[in-house]
């Protein structure tokens, strides 16, 4: 029996964990178009982005069935951090990196909470630095309080306008403005006591 759109993630993750083959369908299909996004982003290649979505999913599934999932209510985060070192991953192997760039959003806006780190030519071993300081920076916003990470999360991974952000939340554009301002502040912080090294 197929799984009904309005079941969210966690219920969804529950139903594929106790034998509900459609829920892992479901879950992809909802998730499919800003996860390959994401992906295309680093890897500026349709067939390498395919390739890491795949091998994306297979980690999902390979996980979810050794019942080793620990991220109840953040399936999508979840997701893309496993694609985000499945790419690391693939260039380490390729012997290459790719191009950094703080691009725009959905909006046609300038808008990278990442953009802090470096865009200049590296060595590949400065280029491997700075995706960890990625995935560093990526775990702080977990610190962030509640509602500042909401925004962040939402902007950033999946590049949700304001306006929807503030309709979702229940808030003002404001104060969703708010909210982001004060998180990237926060960050800011945590790089400066963490001693994580960032280039402007």
């Amino acid at each position: 029996m197929p799984v009904k759109q309005i079941i969210n993630d966690q219920e969804l993750v529950n139903l594929y964990i106790n034998g509900e083959e459609s829920a892992l369908d479901t879950l992809i299909q909802r998730h499919k178009s800003r996860i390959f996004s994401y992906i295309m982003h680093i890897v500026k290649n349709k067939a390498v982005a395919e390739d890491v979505f795949q091998d994306t999913f297979i980690k999902v599934i390979t996980t979810l069935k050794k019942g080793l999932y620990k991220e109840e209510g953040k399936f999508l985060p979840w997701v893309l951090r496993i694609s985000h070192n499945i790419t690391i991953d693939f260039f380490r192997r390729e012997k290459r990196l790719p191009t950094i760039s703080g691009g725009t959003d959905s909006d046609g806006n300038p808008f990278d909470i990442f953009s802090l780190i470096g865009d200049c030519d590296k060595c590949i071993e400065q280029e491997i630095v700075e995706m960890q300081i990625r995935a560093d920076v990526r775990k702080l916003i977990d610190f962030l309080p509640l509602e500042q990470r909401e925004v962040l999360l939402m902007r950033h991974y999946e590049d949700k306008s304001f306006k929807e952000i503030s309709e979702q939340t229940n808030v003002s554009i404001n104060t969703a403005l708010g909210r982001m301002r004060y998180a990237l502040v926060n960050l800011r912080k945590m790089i400066d006591k963490k001693d994580i090294v960032v280039s402007y």
